[in-house]
């Protein structure tokens, strides 16, 4: 029915599928996009695997559903099918960066990033090997490599999260210490309480190990979904700067052209905007015609000239130059000096029309 962001969850049904086959599509950026906000829902996703195991299963319920007699194997974390669960928002991002390294043929960053989500399977591996293996009163060997293999996994995701997704501590940062060269929010702090809030919540699979030592092992359903909670409010503030980053400097090279405006939009180009990021090669849609709805006609922004011909009043040229300008972020260093020039062709015809 159309209720509920009808438009946003067919949306979901048209690129769903698009993830899950992964290796045998090309991957935009809706695509990678939502992929990333599964790894976050891990345990979203483990928790719907239960809910299907414990209404399917014979073990869980009695004969007449009224009650629950146990839970079964539904909730024990030895058994695979909780480990392929897991697995699967990782696996899905693996797929994918193999696909573009085909498409592509860049080992950087492409295959390396792939390193960075094949540690989720040593880490659920050992995992579930752990949860077969140990006793009530000793842990099974595998326990150390899940230890060790979860600090590799969360260094990795971390600091490809702030150099490569964020483009934090780039060489060029200048005047924002230890960012990048241009930022779009109006305050620096808010970077800053990123680069820390993202470190602290890449490691919280250590504080629920510690609060389960130190005797709050009865809470362990609590807290982990206060920590599924806060793995997904990381997500959240991950997805501003990742976005950020996009636009910029086009890291990800999901898109064709270095400057876009980041002025408002309004709902008809919403539509336009949706239709870019389904298409395998936006490129295609870059040079269509746009309809200025103040002017009311076709025309094709392109072959707009920037500056009226010399015989034309300077006003009208100062109007076209602030057409031009559309966007609110910062200019690079080459749109200064375009726009250092046309000053000058400004000030050229000025002084033509006083003599």
């Amino acid at each position: 029915t159309k209720t509920f962001k009808h438009d946003a969850r067919f949306w979901f049904l048209r690129v769903a599928p698009r993830i899950i086959l992964a290796p045998f599509f090309y991957v935009g950026f809706a695509d990678f996009w939502l992929a990333d906000q599964l790894n976050s829902l891990g345990q979203a996703l483990k928790d719907f695997q239960f809910l299907l195991c414990f209404y399917i299963s014979g073990e869980t319920m009695d004969d007449d559903w009224d009650n629950a007699d146990s839970l079964g194997y539904c909730s024990s974390s030895a058994w695979w099918l909780v480990a392929l669960v897991a697995c699967l928002p990782a696996w899905f991002r693996f797929a994918q960066c193999i696909r573009r390294y085909r498409d592509t043929k860049e080992a950087f960053p492409h295959l390396v990033n792939a390193g960075k989500y094949s540690t989720t399977f040593f880490v659920v591996t050992f995992a579930t090997l752990d949860s077969v293996y140990r006793t009530q009163t000793e842990r099974s060997p595998f326990f150390y490599l899940y230890i060790m293999s979860a600090i590799i996994s969360s260094c990795y995701t971390y600091i490809w999260d702030i150099k490569m997704d964020w483009g934090f501590f780039n060489a060029g940062a200048g005047d924002n210490r230890f960012l990048r060269e241009e930022i779009v929010y109006s305050s620096k702090g808010y970077y800053y309480f990123a680069i820390v809030e993202d470190l602290v919540l890449r490691f919280s699979w250590a504080y629920k190990l510690i609060l389960k030592e130190v005797g709050f092992a009865a809470y362990a359903e609590f807290t982990t979904s206060v920590f599924a909670a806060l793995e997904v409010v990381r997500r959240f503030i991950w997805n501003f700067f990742r976005l950020e980053n996009e636009h910029l400097n086009n890291c990800g090279k999901f898109r064709a052209v270095r400057d876009i405006s980041v002025a408002p939009i309004d709902a008809s180009d919403q539509q336009q905007i949706i239709k870019m990021m389904d298409e395998p090669d936006p490129t295609s849609l870059f040079r269509k015609k746009k309809i200025l709805k103040s002017q009311g006609h076709v025309v094709d922004p392109l072959k707009v000239p920037l500056l009226k011909d010399s015989d034309d009043k300077p006003a009208s040229a100062v109007a076209a130059l602030k057409t031009f300008h559309i966007g609110s972020r910062r200019r690079n260093k080459e749109a200064d000096r375009l726009e250092e020039d046309l000053q000058r062709r400004l000030l050229d015809l000025n002084q033509h029309e006083t003599v």
